[in-house]
């Protein structure tokens, strides 16, 4: 139970997750330092995006621009006190500290791009107005992963996926009202060595930073965001899914016709493998891009939930009549359905005599799914998998 409930005697709460602590001791007076440059979406609790003029810079996103997505306040954690806990049954099958998970497992590494499922909401919001933090398209990016495999510690303990069904993770994050963030996974997921799931200690070669999970978190590749639960603290082996509010009342879709007061969450899948995404990156929308030689260079980014490779990412500036086809600048070796990392690209295309452009981009991956063309037919009020093509208007100078 969070030690706020006894200390905090008011408190609301909003349907964006906006805490206002209006009394003794504010739960979010020990958040980290936050770089300057990350675009905040939400202030508490804490929600970033990077800078999308640095976004595709790197293959691998430094950490201290890495989108952060937290859903309440950063737990004050002391290593000594801390160890993960695995129960099934109502009982206590596995505790390991941290130092044990080191010793007693090989470590392993992944490189994988992790995305929040409201991801580029902000276009959606332009069809109707959702319910959600107003995400532009950078709550994403790509880090090399350290830890130990979920299905090794699993196997340790004595679990058998043929006699479960789910896999629950839980944090050790709480709010004012004693809300604990928690979520799960298809034991499938969790126990197939080509699902790299990873109890992650490291991220790009240092300690896990406070906003991404110190000292443990699990990275499920391939998956939204939401279920890459951060300062994990207990695992639970389950034939039924989590019922925690994240996992039975969010990150679900819905039917265009269907509203928040129409909505039966009861009847839709929780989102976990993500659909293929992309976006542009440079320019900017309203931009004022000098043309060289008849051309403007564009860049971006693209991915593909469920191990998909991007395959091509194809680019118009004439509504979709013509399409060029981007080069690859950046792109991880593993292959389907292991390929867990986003794409980079770019393009010098041309732009004719025209004094401005809408440039659109959509990518197509290994499987050959693509991008549906605008939002209209893929509206959902909580808008999630917001995945239409990218559009970008900008002025040409010359």
């Amino acid at each position: 139970m969070s030690k706020y409930l006894n200390i905090i005697t008011s408190c609301n709460l909003d349907k964006n997750d906006t805490v206002t602590v209006t009394d003794l001791e504010n739960p979010y007076g020990k958040e980290p330092k936050r770089h300057v440059a990350l675009k905040t979406v939400n202030s508490q609790p804490f929600n970033a995006e990077t800078p999308i003029s640095l976004l595709c810079e790197n293959f691998i996103t430094p950490n201290d621009l890495f989108y952060v997505r937290n859903h309440l306040p950063v737990p004050d954690v002391n290593l000594k006190d801390y160890a993960l806990e695995i129960e099934t049954n109502d009982k206590l099958v596995g505790k390991f500290t941290l130092d044990q998970l080191k010793q007693d497992f090989p470590t392993v590494s992944i490189v994988a791009t992790l995305m929040c499922a409201g991801n580029r909401r902000s276009d959606m919001t332009k069809i109707k107005a959702v319910k959600g933090l107003n995400w532009g398209p950078c709550a994403i990016g790509t880090a090399t992963w350290t830890g130990v495999r979920l299905r090794d510690v699993l196997k340790r303990v004595g679990i058998k996926e043929d006699e479960f069904k789910h896999v629950h993770f839980e944090g050790i994050d709480y709010d004012v009202t004693g809300s604990q963030y928690g979520t799960s996974i298809p034991i499938w997921k969790a126990m197939d060595k080509r699902g790299d799931v990873i109890l992650a200690y490291e991220m790009n070669g240092v300690s896990l930073p406070l906003d991404h999970g110190y000292p443990l978190r699990v990275v499920v590749p391939g998956v939204a965001g939401a279920r890459n639960v951060k300062w994990l603290g207990k695992i639970i082996i389950s034939n039924e899914e989590s019922q925690s509010h994240w996992q039975q009342n969010d990150y679900k879709g819905f039917s265009p016709s269907i509203d928040y007061d129409t909505a039966d969450f009861t009847k839709a899948p929780p989102i976990q493998e993500m659909p293929v995404i992309s976006a542009i990156c440079q320019p900017t929308h309203g931009d004022v891009v000098t043309v060289m030689n008849d051309r403007i260079r564009v860049k971006g980014y693209a991915w593909s939930g469920g191990g998909q490779k991007i395959i091509r990412v194809d680019v118009s500036v004439d509504q979709g009549k013509t399409w060029y086809v981007a080069d690859f600048t950046a792109q991880d070796t593993a292959e389907p359905p292991r390929h867990w990392a986003w794409t980079l690209w770019s393009l010098d295309i041309p732009v004719g005599d025209n004094q401005e452009v809408e440039i659109w981009c959509k990518a197509v991956d290994s499987s050959y799914n693509t991008q549906p063309e605008n939002f209209q037919n893929i509206w959902n009020f909580r808008g999630v998998l917001s995945n239409a093509y990218h559009k970008v208007r900008v002025q040409l100078s010359r």
